[in-house]
């Protein structure tokens, strides 16, 4: 079977879905959403903060897109800052009980770890 990579009208093709690059949605689908256990684990970092403290949100299964808008979410709720960086969510300061308990009435399994 000969599939196609490149065509000189679209440029680059997808070679599950033989869909320009730009138009395929398969392996956006696959690369986006991250596999885990399904168990969001919550925890409170403060290496390399220079003594400040951040809770870092990890497992959230969803896309980049959902996860910037949950990420919205929960900063408004704890009035502060924040960031996502590699698919983990980074609230500032230690919001653990107050993120367990907003997370889990959105349905999530959440575990807190750390002290």
């Amino acid at each position: 079977m000969k599939r196609v990579v490149f065509s000189t009208e679209v440029g680059k093709v997808c070679p599950e879905c033989q869909q320009a690059i730009k138009q395929c949605h398969c392996q956006q689908l696959k690369n986006d959403i991250p596999l885990g256990d399904g168990i969001v684990r919550i925890q409170r970092e403060t290496k390399g903060r220079k003594g400040k403290g951040v809770t870092l949100i990890s497992g959230l299964p969803l896309n980049a897109k959902e996860l910037k808008t949950l990420a919205k979410e929960l900063k408004q709720r704890c009035s502060t800052g924040g960031a996502i960086k590699q698919g983990v969510v980074e609230i500032q300061g230690d919001h653990r009980e107050l993120l367990k308990s907003l997370l889990e009435s959105k349905g999530y399994a959440v575990k807190i770890s750390g002290g």
